[in-house]
């Protein structure tokens, strides 16, 4: 099964990012390195911290929801829709959210 992903764009600056939907590998793996890569510096300190007081044992939990929150992380700083590799419509039921569109 191919993975979900959703381009987004920010009308202001004309920015492009991409955004995997479901469940996060990399996260499993490399805990909130990935955040901090994407530009999620907040959310990535928040799960490396935790991390660290679990012992890693919060990456798993993390992994599950890590990818919604950066979806979310994006729509505030005002990106929208531009494309997705399934129908949006089943990306929305997923995330239980409604996108934000161009």
């Amino acid at each position: 099964m191919a993975s979900s992903k959703i381009t987004f764009t920010n009308p202001n600056n004309g920015n492009t990012k991409e955004a995997p939907v479901g469940f996060s590998w990399t996260t499993l793996f490399f805990a909130g390195i990935p955040a901090l890569m994407r530009g999620h510096i907040g959310m990535g300190a928040v799960i490396i911290i935790l991390g660290i007081l679990t012992l890693w044992w919060s990456d798993i939990v993390f992994a599950f929801i890590y990818n919604k929150q950066y979806i979310k992380h994006l729509i505030s700083e005002g990106y929208k829709v531009t494309s997705t590799t399934i129908p949006e419509e089943q990306i929305a039921a997923k995330l239980g959210m409604t996108l934000p569109k161009v």
